[in-house]
């Protein structure tokens, strides 16, 4: 435990056995001990504790927490590193809130995280949305052009900040090299929503990660594609542009009093094993990538998003780790095969559309893991394999509607429910994001038009899923009163 900072602190807090008059309320573990064979009966809620002294304070750090951030900063490259016990989202909210006051604006991508548009909601801000490129063929949101983000700016020099989601589900980077000395070169900060990128530092073989790109803020997902606990986050600062003071009041604000020890430790603990052993792992991982790659390409009737891919729709680079794969032409839609997977394989996959299902390949996956999936694939081809399908393929509204109302107005507007056909000139009140592409139509606080209402009712007709409702079956609607 030589570089375990955290864990090595409370395992030996854990063994002077301390009598407990504070909260949490288990007691280290003891109600549990009580109850036998409870599953939640082990040692590790013995290192479940609070603020006390030798523990630290996640809110100003001064020793244990203090040393675990500043190493997961040296390795990860950042100036400054925060741990994060609510998730990127609370990390994305706090990072707008720390730039930008209310009433300002903010670049965001239509198709962002919506903790961002939480962000706006929370802080006040003003969004000026920029839309990613949108394949056809595929029916999802791809990169993000340089360009788009400078026409953006262009149009709102008086705008502050930028975000970047860097990758996205699918393991889609746009440019952000491109993308950063454009942001900077007006002057802004870039953020980046990095919740699927926390491993990329562990080769040279995935694509660069957004601190090594220059992004001012970068806000990771520990706990998808490393190995901390649900929940845990990382928030890397490297920049002089970056109000930390701010941001760390922000930060405060936002996250839990009562920090969770385990979700910190379990931080600290997955920079170690990255650091220690992640690159290692890692090229394991990506060789039974390519493998699996290379024997899925053999079989007709199933792809797998790959490199070739760069270069269009604003794609700069493929994670290899996200497993992207489209069985459509063996009449399997991506619904249908995450449910086989699941229901007669025993493989869950992470998510999954009309087209496709979406892996999550970490450096915890083995070999045995790749041929077990590859070994159901070619099984479900051989026994679900049908005539081949139609997907629809959708077309993307590329226009935002017109913004009556701030969408932190829209939240604590009173709304009223009124048939979704007559909601014509209306401000709405609800979200309308059909999935795929996961590019919203209509955002709380935006005018809602004949156009839209036409456009939506083509995709219900196609049973594209529209998400955001209420009323899943899209009759009525929210608007403001």
């Amino acid at each position: 435990m030589k570089d375990s900072i955290i864990l090595k602190k409370l395992v030996a807090l854990a063994d002077e056995n301390i009598v407990s008059f504070h909260v949490p309320g288990h007691k280290n573990g003891k109600v549990y001990k009580k109850c036998k064979n409870h599953i939640l009966n082990n040692d590790l809620l013995s290192l479940d504790v609070t603020e006390i002294p030798e523990t630290d304070n996640l809110h100003a750090p001064e020793e244990m927490i203090k040393k675990a951030q500043e190493m997961a900063a040296k390795f990860f490259g950042a100036e400054q590193t925060f741990f994060l016990i609510n998730g990127t989202s609370t990390g994305n909210i706090s990072a707008l809130m720390a730039v930008a006051n209310p009433n300002e604006k903010v670049i965001i991508p239509r198709d962002c995280h919506k903790s961002i548009m939480h962000g706006c909601i929370l802080g006040g801000l003003v969004p000026v949305y920029v839309y990613p490129e949108v394949s056809m063929e595929h029916n999802i949101s791809m990169g993000i052009k340089a360009e788009t983000i400078e026409k953006a700016i262009q149009e709102n020099l008086d705008a502050k900040a930028v975000v970047l989601t860097y990758p996205n589900y699918y393991g889609i980077c746009s440019d952000i090299e491109a993308i950063e000395k454009v942001v900077h070169k007006y002057e802004k900060i870039l953020i980046v929503d990095e919740a699927h990128g926390s491993h990329l530092n562990l080769s040279k073989a995935l694509p660069i990660d957004a601190i090594d790109a220059g992004a001012d803020i970068v806000i990771q997902s520990t706990h998808k594609t490393l190995s901390s606990f649900t929940q845990s986050s990382m928030l890397h600062v490297k920049s002089k542009r970056v109000d930390i003071d701010r941001l760390r009041f922000m930060l405060m604000m936002n996250q839990s009093s009562s920090p969770s020890y385990l979700l910190m430790t379990s931080l600290d603990e997955a920079r170690n094993v990255a650091e220690r052993d992640g690159k290692a792992l890692m090229n394991k991982l990506l060789a039974n990538i390519n493998d699996f790659h290379e024997k899925i390409s053999k079989i007709s009737g199933m792809k797998v998003f790959d490199e070739r891919l760069v270069g269009k729709y604003g794609i700069k680079h493929i994670d290899r780790t996200r497993l992207v794969i489209d069985l459509t032409d063996l009449g399997i839609s991506g619904t249908q095969l995450e449910v086989l997977l699941r229901k007669k394989y025993g493989i869950q996959v992470e998510m999954s559309d009309m087209k496709n299902i979406v892996a999550v390949c970490t450096i915890g996956n083995t070999r045995d893991d790749f041929e077990k999936l590859l070994k159901a694939l070619v099984n479900i081809k051989e026994k679900n394999a049908k005539k081949v399908i139609k997907t629809e393929k959708i077309t993307v509204l590329q226009r935002t509607p017109k913004i009556n109302i701030l969408p932190r107005d829209a939240a604590f507007a009173n709304k009223k429910e009124i048939k979704f056909e007559e909601s014509a000139g209306k401000t709405s009140g609800e979200y309308i994001i059909p999935y795929p592409p996961g590019i919203p139509v209509v955002c709380p606080g935006e005018e809602i038009t004949k156009e839209i209402i036409e456009y939506v009712k083509t995709l219900k007709e196609s049973d594209i899923n529209i998400m955001g409702l209420d009323d899943n079956h899209l009759e009525k609607i929210k608007v403001i009163e």
